[in-house]
């Protein structure tokens, strides 16, 4: 058994959705971007009162294939464990993983992440 932090555990219940085509990932870029040295995140207040969605995207410019996805285990982990409580309803997130995202440890990773996510500079 392997030591170190367990799970921590989410109450079940609905959680963010996912943005999965690309007409929504296109209509996000018109919102509000708050760029960060781990990942640029774009948000878009769709003004309803629907559960909020997000998506992931690692262009290529980062890594090969391997790499991107790696960063995208680790944003999806830490929007799944930490952030998706800080998100508003009614709004859409599109995280864009950059290069440092995979060397910053997961407690930085999810802090920045929150942070980003409830509009703080």
């Amino acid at each position: 058994m392997s030591e170190g932090r367990a799970p921590v555990a989410r109450p079940v219940g609905k959680g963010p959705d996912r943005l999965k085509k690309r007409k929504q990932f296109l209509a996000v870029r018109r919102g509000e971007k708050r760029r960060g040295r781990l990942f640029l995140l774009e948000v878009l207040d769709r003004e309803d009162d629907l559960p909020p969605r997000y998506g992931l995207t690692v262009t290529k410019k980062v890594g090969n294939a391997v790499v991107r996805n790696r960063i995208r285990r680790r944003l999806r982990e830490a929007v799944r464990v930490f952030a998706a409580d800080d998100m508003k309803a009614g709004n859409d997130y599109v995280i864009v993983g950059r290069q440092d995202a995979l060397g910053a440890t997961f407690d930085e990773l999810t802090r920045e992440l929150s942070r980003r996510i409830r509009g703080a500079r």
